[in-house]
């Protein structure tokens, strides 16, 4: 496995070369030397758990254990058990109807590896983030080229330790470094291009991967919403809620962004997340279920951010008593209410344990609010009426939806995972990330008899007059 690489752009290419190389000498692997490449990787997963998660305690200061393997480990695992199953069926040809016009010719379609994948990784659940999409690569027979975020050094070590245990590599390499690596990787003349990450990323890494004509898939983000239904109790929405806001504290793709709650429900919203942040996480300071956020500088971002509300007139609730810490990274959720579209709260992704609350008088007042705004990532509704479901389904945009959850859509298997407009283009989960990373190769076979010719020059035979005049009804 490489170690870390400079902004060296010969180097990167070197690499890709290398593994091109590897390709071509094997570039129709069979189904079982996929599946026991993937079954070695879950059972290193296995074999390594205690390692990634002391790692990622070291790359935040703190990260609760649980969350590394509710959030990095078993979904992982999981996506590995679910493609070793299916893989078998999304590799056959399948078969397609010629049509009448080219009958007796048989047409079927074929899933042919694309070549080497690159895929760039964001800091908040490296091991997930990189691992799902290798899984995906591998299933559908290509090489993978990981570049990991800077800001998970210990993360990255661990896993480049676990990989060099299973792949050569030049099937799967590592790569290492800042911006500037990651904007010579982003360059690289891949087969595809997978990138997590922000919106403002997303958009030099398609410039950039336009140059090649390299297809990508971007998983951004935004600022997703939940809509707290006025049928549904408050109490039962927040115990719905909750989770996905402080999971990772909040440092997610996919977490709640901002909350649309009746206005009569506002102080009982606030209430009520304060009393269950309390029993999930008591004593907060020296809780172990909480992690931190990842480094110094999204710590002051957040406060930031936060500070241009209250300045702004925006009004501040901790969901437990007392200051912020200013000897940890660690913030409880804060519940802002009075937010206006001037404040950088609302601007932006928060991407952290920051929940503005806004208040609205009817559903299509929320449906409203979230159409004038950016499509994001998911979009969350509170409500038991199948009506207001149907509504909200039917009247918004969204990568995805959860009804009476959040978050954990995206451990859906059998389901895609993506984006829309400023959150991101494309899938990769399940069988549509098969298909992502392969060829869909249609191919035609006209057999001994060869029905085409009677479309041949010279026109105007009677064979001809007959077929068009058949086909042109």
């Amino acid at each position: 496995m490489n170690m870390a690489v400079d902004n060296n752009q010969t180097q990167l290419r070197q690499l890709l070369t290398d593994q091109r190389v590897r390709f071509q000498s094997n570039p129709a692997p069979d189904y079982q030397s996929r599946v026991d490449k993937l079954t070695k990787l879950k059972q290193a997963l296995l074999d390594y758990q205690q390692p990634i998660i002391d790692a990622l305690i070291s790359d935040y200061g703190h990260r609760s254990p649980n969350d590394t393997i509710i959030s990095d480990i078993m979904p992982c695992v999981n996506n590995i058990n679910y493609t070793i199953k299916h893989l078998k069926t999304w590799m056959k040809p399948s078969r397609r109807h010629a049509g009448l016009l080219l009958s007796p010719a048989k047409v079927s379609v074929q899933y042919q590896p694309l070549g080497v994948i690159g895929i760039i990784v964001p800091w908040n659940f490296p091991v997930m983030l990189s691992m799902g999409p290798l899984t995906t690569a591998i299933a559908a027979g290509n090489g993978a080229m990981l570049k990991m975020s800077e800001f998970t050094p210990a993360t990255n070590t661990v896993l480049r330790k676990m990989l060099t245990t299973i792949f050569a590599p030049t099937e799967v390499e590592l790569v290492e470094g800042e911006a500037d690596v990651a904007a010579a990787f982003s360059a690289l003349p891949f087969d595809h291009i997978l990138f997590t990450g922000s919106t403002v990323v997303g958009r030099h890494v398609m410039r950039a991967a336009a140059d090649n004509l390299t297809p990508v898939t971007l998983e951004l983000g935004g600022k997703s919403p939940a809509i707290i239904a006025p049928d549904m109790p408050i109490d039962t929405a927040v115990e719905r809620l909750i989770f996905g806001k402080c999971l990772n504290a909040g440092q997610i793709c996919v977490a709640p962004d901002y909350v649309l709650c009746p206005a009569e429900k506002v102080d009982a919203f606030i209430a009520a997340y304060q009393r269950r942040f309390n029993k999930m996480y008591p004593k907060f300071d020296t809780n172990q279920d909480y992690g931190n956020i990842i480094n110094d500088r999204q710590y002051q971002r957040l406060l930031a951010v936060l500070e241009d509300a209250k300045a702004k007139g925006a009004t501040v609730t901790s969901a437990i008593d007392g200051p912020i810490s200013t000897t940890q990274r660690k913030i409880a959720t804060q519940l802002v209410t009075h937010t206006t579209d001037d404040m950088l709260i609302m601007q932006d992704e928060i991407f952290g344990p920051l929940l503005p609350i806004i208040s609205y008088q009817s559903i299509d007042e929320a449906i409203g609010y979230i159409n004038r705004n950016d499509r994001p990532l998911a979009l969350y509704l509170m409500s038991f009426e199948q009506q207001t479901q149907q509504q909200v389904l039917q009247q918004t945009h969204s990568g995805g939806v959860c009804i009476n959850d959040t978050v954990f859509h995206v451990a859906a298997d059998d389901a895609p995972f993506g984006g829309i407009g400023p959150s991101g283009m494309g899938h990769y989960h399940g069988k549509e990330g098969f298909l992502t990373f392969s060829h869909a190769k249609t191919i035609l076979n006209s057999g001994k008899i060869n029905t085409g010719i009677f479309v041949h020059p010279p026109y105007g035979g009677v064979i001809q007059k007959l077929l068009m005049k058949f086909f042109l009804r």
